[in-house]
């Protein structure tokens, strides 16, 4: 795994970058084919070591290439690439939608890989769900887990489920970013510092998290310890968005 391609200078390639970057991994090469030279000059900056493809058939020269771009756009990608990919080549494609058995169809090369990957894998805290190629050998399985494992936790399940995972895993702190930012400035309309806010919100959540998960309670019975529920009158508008947008999502990203 001396050689890495990315097809694709967004923000999936910077997270991996900078998880690799936190643990001190090296590699022989990194390029990156990266159409947007603003996009592409921004994440150079960023992470030296980054070399400039100039086409995607130059990055999928690499031992590992990835393919970090959109599900429109990933049957494109590989027809690109077909001629470069090799029976040694590692495909690991980052999209939803586009499934093993169509990445097979387009690229000679077992050794081919869904990933779903988190945005946390930027502090080496990820949680990312993989999925392999039947065919692929035990040994390439392997080089791979090892090649992920600095990103954080890197677990195998069914291909069928990463959809799923994408929904509740890979976009799930968007449901919640942008609320622990409002309270957070609810915080400070009340006389508490930024840095008050922070730190009671982070240490909260956190213990909540455990409450809900490790109380033995059940869901009603945690809820019930905390007698006023200011928005509870909008739970069910907020529990119908969620059901509304996530399912109709879902509905667009399954293969």
């Amino acid at each position: 795994m001396k050689t890495i391609g990315f097809i694709g200078g967004g923000r999936i390639t910077k997270i991996f970058l900078e998880g690799f970057k936190n643990k001190a991994i090296e590699f022989g090469s990194v390029k990156v084919y990266e159409p947007n030279s603003e996009t592409f000059d921004a994440l150079a900056n960023d992470y030296p070591v980054v070399k400039k493809a100039e086409s995607a058939e130059e990055a999928a020269q690499a031992k590992v290439v990835f393919i970090a771009v959109h599900p429109p756009v990933v049957m494109e990608t590989l027809g690109k690439i077909a001629g470069v990919v090799n029976e040694n080549t590692f495909v690991v494609s980052l999209a939803p939608k586009i499934t093993i058995e169509k990445i097979a169809s387009k690229v000679k090369t077992a050794n081919i890989v869904r990933m779903i990957p988190n945005a946390t894998s930027y502090i080496n805290e990820g949680y990312n769900p993989l999925a392999f190629h039947p065919a692929m050998l035990k040994k390439e399985k392997k080089q791979i887990k090892k090649l992920f494992k600095p990103l954080g936790k890197t677990f195998v399940t069914e291909e069928h489920k990463l959809e799923g995972y994408a929904l509740i895993s890979g976009m799930l702190p968007t449901y919640f970013w942008f609320q622990w930012q409002e309270l957070e400035a609810i915080g400070q309309k009340t006389g508490l510092s930024k840095e008050e806010a922070a730190k009671t919100i982070r240490n909260t959540l956190k213990n909540a998290i455990k409450l809900w998960y490790k109380s033995g309670l059940t869901p009603e019975e945690v809820m019930d310890l905390i007698p006023v529920k200011p928005i509870g009158e909008n739970e069910e508008e907020i529990k119908n968005t969620l059901n509304s947008k996530l399912l109709g999502l879902f509905e667009k990203i399954k293969p």
